[in-house]
């Protein structure tokens, strides 16, 4: 029986290649799956968000601040 802390490497490719983890086919939404980054359907194209875990949300929140914070601060210094 697998831990559903720690799903085998099997299990996270079966989430991500799923169809019905993927909103509109670009957001990717999988309570199940804790990982904050998972891979996008197609693994060389990089990582995506999941929708589903709060950390992940957040931490797209935080990113968005940082780089509107670093913006207002170049144009400022202009």
């Amino acid at each position: 029986m697998e831990n559903p802390d720690n799903p085998s490497k099997e299990t996270l490719e079966k989430w991500s290649k799923d169809p019905n983890n993927w909103i509109y086919g670009i957001f990717y939404y999988n309570p199940k799956d804790k990982r904050i980054f998972p891979p996008k359907k197609i693994a060389w194209m990089g990582f995506t968000i999941n929708f589903a875990n709060p950390k992940s949300v957040l931490t797209l929140i935080g990113m968005m601040l940082f780089f509107a914070f670093m913006i207002l601060l170049i144009e400022r210094t202009k």
